[in-house]
């Protein structure tokens, strides 16, 4: 079934800004939250729905990218946004304070914070990475796999992410007596609402560390490195970001883990150069060659080709290879490589070649005009060398 338009989703313009953004996604995630709807799954498609849309659109870059491709952007690749969609714990993990400072806190009962399987919140999400990767003209008209090697802070093995000296080192931590979240209640222009927030003590976990490990002094985390692998879609340009959920830092207390920021480069080409999904190369003949005509080989992204330069060809002119440039990235078409034609004009010259060009430029003052002056020069060239 194809996804529907993410501005549709919500029922926003595309120039909502993100206060807009923010009060039509909760109007959603009120109206299809699962505390609301027990055991409908229609709804709970509806709220997943609402929750990427709203991952999307209120994140720039990623707008930007959906602004210009549409899903097919979201979808390469296997990144965020993309067909695996959201699952309910990275919803609740990374907008459960969609409903801070909202009457329906109460109802839902602290369950829009970050949250474990049971329904206690988790504890702090991981930050994101960023990495840069490079990539030839080639790579980019192909889609590419890489392997990338990540330093990253990953889960600490000596304590298993507790940041516990050992088990005999945590206990329920006195704050939120183990919930993982606080309940406040305050006076608004409703009246008195109440409201939860994760726990500042223990940071969402509901317990508290005694004593630190060693290894990682309480942080349950170490640096360290993973090799992830990244599936780049074809027809990516520069400047292009791409994500990949859960493979950045990860998060504290059991808390989920940030996302991979993958912001692409393009390497300069030997003889190529792109202009959208175009390639381009610059051809140089000579005089000669363009005035009689010749066949040349030039170089496109998949090997050389023979091309056919007709008689009289003039500087400026543009050859075109149909479908020798680059795909789009939504897969709707490939490019061309168009061929600039440059008459080459050599910069040292020696006795010899200077009196044979002045000759040639007495010669030369012909009508340039289409069939004007064309033969009596060549005429009088022919008389020259005869």
């Amino acid at each position: 079934m194809a996804k529907r338009d993410y501005y549709e989703v919500l029922g926003v313009s595309k120039s909502a800004d993100a206060k807009e953004l923010k009060k039509a996604y909760r109007k959603l995630a009120v109206k299809y939250h699962p505390d609301k709807n027990p055991d409908n799954k229609e709804a709970e498609e509806k709220f997943k729905e609402a929750a990427e849309a709203y991952e999307v659109l209120n994140d720039p870059n990623k707008k930007a990218r959906y602004d210009r491709f549409g899903h097919a952007g979201m979808e390469q690749g296997g990144f965020s946004g993309g067909r695996g969609g959201m699952s309910m714990d990275d919803i609740f993990s990374q907008f459960g304070d969609i409903f801070n400072d909202s009457p329906f806190e109460s109802f839902f009962g602290g369950r829009g914070g970050q949250r474990g399987g049971g329904g206690r919140p988790r504890g702090q999400k991981g930050t994101n990475l960023r990495i840069k990767v490079a990539m030839t003209l080639e790579e980019i008209a192909n889609g590419v796999t890489k392997k990338i090697k990540v330093k990253k802070q990953t889960n600490c093995t000596t304590c298993s992410g507790s940041g516990a000296k050992d088990s005999s080192s945590v206990k329920t931590c006195g704050t939120c007596k183990g919930s993982g979240y606080v309940r406040q209640v305050r006076s608004t222009f409703l009246g008195q609402m109440q409201t939860t927030t994760t726990c500042p003590t223990c940071n969402g976990s509901g317990q508290e560390v005694t004593a630190k490990c060693g290894k990682c002094q309480g942080d349950g985390r170490v640096f360290g490195e993973e090799m992830i692998e990244i599936e780049i879609p074809a027809g990516v340009e520069e400047g292009m970001q791409l994500s990949m959920r859960g493979k950045g830092n990860k998060g504290m207390k059991g808390g989920p883990p940030g996302d991979l920021l993958i912001n692409i480069e393009e390497k300069n080409h030997e003889f190529l150069s792109r202009e959208g999904m175009n390639v381009v190369f610059e051809l140089y003949l000579n005089f000669a060659d363009a005035a009689l005509g010749t066949s040349v080989e030039v170089p496109t992204l998949t090997g050389k080709v023979k091309i056919k330069v007709p008689a009289g060809t003039q500087a400026g002119k543009m050859f075109r290879l149909k479908g020798k440039g680059l795909p789009s990235v939504q897969s709707y078409g490939t490019g061309d490589q168009l061929i600039h034609v440059n008459i080459w004009t050599p910069k040292k010259l020696n006795d010899d070649d200077k009196v044979l060009l002045e000759k040639m430029r007495g010669m030369s003052n012909f009508d340039p005009r289409p069939g004007k002056g064309e033969k009596s020069f060549f005429e009088r060239m022919k008389d020259y060398f005869a």
